[in-house]
């Protein structure tokens, strides 16, 4: 299956690199779709890859997008604007990546010399996404504001007493 935004490129020793993406209308849509959002009305990123030892590449730049989510208190479309830097390491076929450390860059293995560098701007974009987009005005109402409520003055918060559930074992084991 052919990603939603596809832009196979052919890694090789060489110089570094500058190239800019940029979706179609269609490949946005497409992307909202798979990330289950109203709208990605645009996508784009500049990178720079530059050969490292190895055989790996590295990929810096930026992502940049425009989206519509649906607000987490609303459902009302919640238009968001996305720029965060890139910084990947993309390794050689057959080099699992290995490096579990969260502050060294993210790791992508190749397959036949080739990255499809659409798909790794999505991915980038999908995990750069707020997992809780609100609308500027939207406010939990306080019923639904879990621990904010005081209790009744005249409530008894205390809780029921439960039964031991081993008594009746032990009242069996005495007879």
């Amino acid at each position: 299956m052919t990603p939603e935004f596809s832009r196979p490129y052919r890694l090789g020793a060489g110089e570094a690199r500058s190239l800019e993406l940029r979706t179609r209308p269609e490949e946005g849509a497409a992307l909202a779709l798979r990330f289950g959002i109203p709208a990605v009305a645009r996508l784009e990123a500049q990178l720079t890859l530059a050969p490292e030892t190895g055989g790996t590449t590295r990929l810096t730049g930026r992502l940049q997008a425009d989206v519509v989510q649906e607000c987490v208190v609303t459902l009302e479309p919640v238009a968001q604007q996305v720029d965060v830097p890139l910084d990947l390491r993309l390794l050689p076929e057959g080099t699992p990546a290995t490096d579990d450390d969260p502050e060294s860059p993210d790791e992508i293995e190749t397959w036949g010399g080739v990255v499809d560098l659409g798909e790794v701007v999505a991915e980038q974009l999908a995990l750069a996404l707020d997992p809780y987009p609100r609308a500027p005005d939207a406010a939990i109402p306080p019923e639904l504001n879990g621990g904010a409520l005081e209790p009744e003055p005249d409530m008894d918060d205390t809780p029921p007493e439960r039964p031991n559930p081993f008594a009746a074992l032990a009242r069996l084991k005495r007879n």
